[in-house]
């Protein structure tokens, strides 16, 4: 479909407002438009670039992660509420990825997923008892890794947390954490 600028502008709107984390490449691939053409709208539409936009989201209050450091997280925590959700997001860069092919290391997608779970314990000890993982597709060099973390349950001094990460709206690694936590904040399950 060919956009004109009065159809185009109203949807890129609300394209980032449904994802805020969007980049300018996809929302051109999607409009089928030059990038250029992407950020003449976004400065028109007073819509900031993806990383300004990641910044406001992180500015917005949340709850303070207990049981690490957060800059021992993985990734760039973006939302939290304690026992609860948790959400971070990772650009992969060239550290990330085997050289000779540029397909990111698993461990990363691993690590960003498992300090996740770690950092959603409303407790200052959590530590990962058993994690049942699944990587679903590559991921490569250049692309954003979104893991959404979500308490699935708490009972008897463990925590099961699902996560779920993205690339856009490809699910790229999903696992079940379970967690050891110091006490118990009240029955979930």
């Amino acid at each position: 479909m060919k956009w004109t600028k009065r159809q185009r502008q109203p949807k890129l709107k609300e394209k980032i407002q449904k994802d805020p984390f969007i980049t300018d490449e996809a929302l051109a691939a999607f409009f089928s438009v030059s990038v250029q053409t992407i950020r003449l709208d976004r400065l028109e539409l007073n819509i900031p670039e993806v990383r300004e936009r990641i910044k406001d989201v992180a500015q917005q209050q949340y709850d303070p992660v207990k049981a690490l450091p957060e800059e021992e997280i993985i990734g760039e925590m973006v939302d939290l509420e304690l026992d609860n959700y948790a959400i971070s997001i990772l650009d992969i860069r060239p550290e990330h990825v085997f050289s000779r092919n540029g397909i990111a290391r698993g461990h990363y997608l691993f690590a960003q997923a498992n300090s996740l779970a770690v950092a959603v314990i409303d407790e200052e000890l959590a530590l990962t008892a058993h994690a049942d993982i699944s990587f679903k597709r590559q991921v490569h060099e250049g692309e954003r890794v979104i893991a959404k973390a979500k308490v699935d349950g708490i009972s008897a001094m463990r925590t099961s947390v699902k996560v779920a990460s993205y690339v856009e709206q490809s699910l790229v690694f999903e696992g079940t954490f379970e967690m050891f936590r110091n006490e118990v904040k009240g029955d979930k399950t």
